[in-house]
């Protein structure tokens, strides 16, 4: 028996599928995170990692441990410690002993370090919003439930 030739052909299986959606989201979030990357060295002469290291000690007013900052950035202890180092050193970060643990300390950012980056974190939720200046409030709200959707089956994962 032949197959028939009006029959409409196979789908390409889900795995194949679930490919090219990762593909497109890397590409989305790699075009995305570039732009910011750039806006960020130019505009501000800072770097990336430094802004997310800020962001996260502007959340936590009573610091967070170097762990508590790798783990929120998913990113080792090293990589954290020489951004901490040169914010201590400009005197937009310091570090606070914790009583009863000598070898640990608490990182959070001075009221200088805060205002600068309230200052960066105005013009980056600026250009945030210029990038993603194509979707509508529909593209938006659908996205996101679907995001939320993907990290939820992720995180079970774990």
């Amino acid at each position: 028996m032949t197959a028939n030739p009006l029959s409409e052909p196979e789908s390409e299986p889900i795995s194949k599928e679930r490919l090219r959606l990762w593909l497109k989201l890397l590409k989305a979030s790699s075009m995305v995170e570039d732009e910011v990357r750039r806006r960020l060295r130019q505009n501000c002469n800072w770097t990336l990692p430094r802004f997310d290291v800020m962001s996260a000690l502007s959340r936590a007013p009573d610091g967070l441990k170097m762990s508590e900052i790798s783990k929120m950035l998913r990113v080792s202890n090293g990589n954290i410690t020489g951004i901490v180092d040169k914010l201590a050193e400009e005197g937009l970060a310091l570090r606070v002993a914790v009583p009863g643990d000598r070898r640990a300390n608490r990182v959070r950012l001075t009221p200088k370090g805060q205002a600068l980056f309230d200052d960066h974190a105005t013009a980056h939720e600026a250009w945030i919003d210029e990038i993603l200046g194509g979707l509508n409030a529909d593209d938006i709200d659908g996205m996101i439930l679907r995001l939320d959707h993907l990290t939820a089956a992720l995180e079970e994962q774990e």
